[in-house]
């Protein structure tokens, strides 16, 4: 069995990711112990040039649109040029705090 994490590493490289770091936050959240629910993708391509954030996203959506429609919860994508992620320094910012989902008040 592919764990979920192995699938959109695996899946993502169809984008020719310079630098590619998918990481399981779902320990952050309320499920069960060892899900695989609650992601955060760093990815940096030159399949980005010239693309407004939301065209990104849509891109990187499509390639996981089978993950998503079963499996994925929540995603967070960190998407950027070679160009954007030098002028980073390597850096992103953390995930959002989780807000509970239905279990909020």
């Amino acid at each position: 069995m592919m764990h979920i994490k192995n699938s959109i590493e695996t899946k993502l490289q169809v984008l020719q990711p310079h630098f590619l770091e998918v990481i399981n936050e779902s320990h952050k959240h309320n499920v069960p112990k060892g899900s695989e629910s609650h992601f955060k993708v760093i990815i940096v391509s030159n399949e980005f040039q010239g693309k407004m954030p939301i065209a990104r996203h849509r891109l990187v959506n499509s390639v996981l649109a089978d993950e998503l429609a079963h499996s994925i919860h929540a995603l967070v994508l960190n998407t950027m040029t070679i160009e954007e992620w030098s002028e980073k320094g390597g850096m992103t910012n953390d995930s959002p705090p989780c807000l509970g989902g239905s279990s909020r008040k």
